[in-house]
């Protein structure tokens, strides 16, 4: 059932904001006006969301009863100043932010105009707009959030089918690095093991076929079951003798990737713990080694 949630303008169309264009439009959202300084993603996101292209900011923000601000985070803040100088920005108007890092503060200008101010950021890695489009319904939301905005943005959330969550201003750095850890640092950790894999003479290709049904299936296992009882391998077996031919192998022909196996294996150590499956004595004989120590004979 679609139902109106009042005029919105979208300032600034890469790929999170086209997508978010097509879902609240298609959630029943009036998206009145778009706008970006791209003529290509100006044209892209009239097709999507069904807007009024505005080459100007202003212009667009001015037709409307909320504005969500999608441009990257370092062009937020200058955007939000520029829209409040233009006065396009009025009381009683709605400012949203879609930045995971990014405080209330970047929409301070619009606070001081008399608008109540949000950021709402979806827990989601987006290639492109089309995948933008399929992957935001089921996400995580956090949001951030002036008390006359909460309601709204829970609504907001639950009409793109996600799930909201509050984070405060001061937590908004550790919950968007968690973000980052979860996304970003998993696909340079793939990298990683395309390095390895090419040190043994497969092919960029040829590794990520032998790896990846690997990941697919440790995703599965974590899905249905969690990190802690997905965990297998030789630090939740307790293998301390494998875990010394890695260091020496690592040693021998990558150097460079020592360490963060290392630092890596350290935490993987209080996974096992965790579970149950590692043995104190174990851990410790690992951790030992791990850390630059070795075994006593």
């Amino acid at each position: 059932m679609k139902y109106d949630r009042g005029s919105i303008a979208i300032i600034g169309l890469g790929k999170v904001g086209t997508a978010v264009g097509f879902l609240l439009n298609a959630s029943g959202y009036d998206v009145i006006a778009v706008s970006d300084t791209s003529a290509e993603a100006l044209a892209r996101g009239v097709k999507y969301t069904k807007g009024t292209a505005c080459s100007d900011p202003s212009h667009a923000a001015a037709l409307a009863e909320t504005i969500i601000i999608t441009t990257h985070d370092d062009a937020i803040k200058p955007a939000c100043d520029r829209l409040a100088t233009d006065n396009a920005i009025t009381p009683g108007m709605q400012v949203v932010h879609m930045s995971g890092a990014g405080g209330l503060d970047l929409l301070e200008s619009a606070r001081e105009r008399g608008a109540a101010t949000a950021s709402i950021h979806p827990i989601q890695a987006f290639a492109d707009v089309t995948s933008a489009i399929e992957n935001i319904p089921g996400s995580t939301f956090g949001i951030t959030a002036q008390d006359e905005m909460r309601s709204w943005a829970v609504q907001f959330v639950r009409d793109l089918d996600g799930t909201p969550f509050f984070v405060s201003e001061a937590d908004k750095p550790l919950y968007h690095a968690a973000a980052c850890i979860a996304s970003n640092y998993l696909v340079t950790l793939m990298n990683i093991v395309v390095t390895v894999y090419q040190a043994l003479g497969l092919s960029p290709d040829e590794a990520t076929n032998a790896f990846w049904p690997l990941v697919k299936g440790t995703v599965k296992n974590m899905e249905d079951h969690g990190p802690v009882t997905a965990l297998t391998g030789p630090i939740a077996r307790g293998d301390v003798g494998t875990i010394g031919k890695h260091i020496r192998a690592f040693e021998t022909s990558l150097p460079e990737i020592l360490d963060i196996y290392c630092q890596l294996g350290i935490f993987t150590v209080d996974v096992g713990l965790q579970k149950q499956s590692l043995a104190k004595e174990k851990a410790e004989q690992i951790k030992l080694l791990l850390l630059g120590g070795h075994l006593d004979e």
